[in-house]
């Protein structure tokens, strides 16, 4: 089954992690095999022949919602607990979402507008 240009940049990710010793396993410790990383990268990714179309779906919709709210081992590593978000891209989500009145908000208020 071809990937969708979201699940190549997911596994990419994963891999990422791996080479520099970011990728955790469910108990915390790294993983160093790298057949176990692209097991993980292709789960994370919803691109797994192991498991049904379904959980599969499951998968990369959770992945997706970690990598937004920066819950990943890459900036975890990088030192950074949660993704910095300047107005620009709090508008343009704002945005995204048809927020009304949000050209007039402050950063403060389209944080809050979006609920972060």
């Amino acid at each position: 089954m071809p990937q969708s240009d979201a699940q190549k940049q997911t596994v990419e990710r994963v891999m990422h992690e791996f080479k520099h010793g970011e990728l955790k396993g469910p108990d915390g410790r790294r993983i160093r095999n790298p057949k176990q990383a692209i097991a993980i990268g292709l789960s994370e990714a919803g691109a797994s022949d192991r498991v049904s179309p379904e959980q599969n779906r499951r998968n990369q919709r959770r992945t997706r919602a970690d990598e937004r709210a920066g819950r990943t081992g890459q900036p975890a590593a990088e030192g950074a607990d949660a993704p910095a978000h300047n107005r620009a891209a709090l508008y343009a989500e704002a945005r995204r979402r048809d927020i009304p009145g949000r050209s007039k908000m402050t950063k403060a208020q389209l944080e809050r507008a979006l609920a972060r």
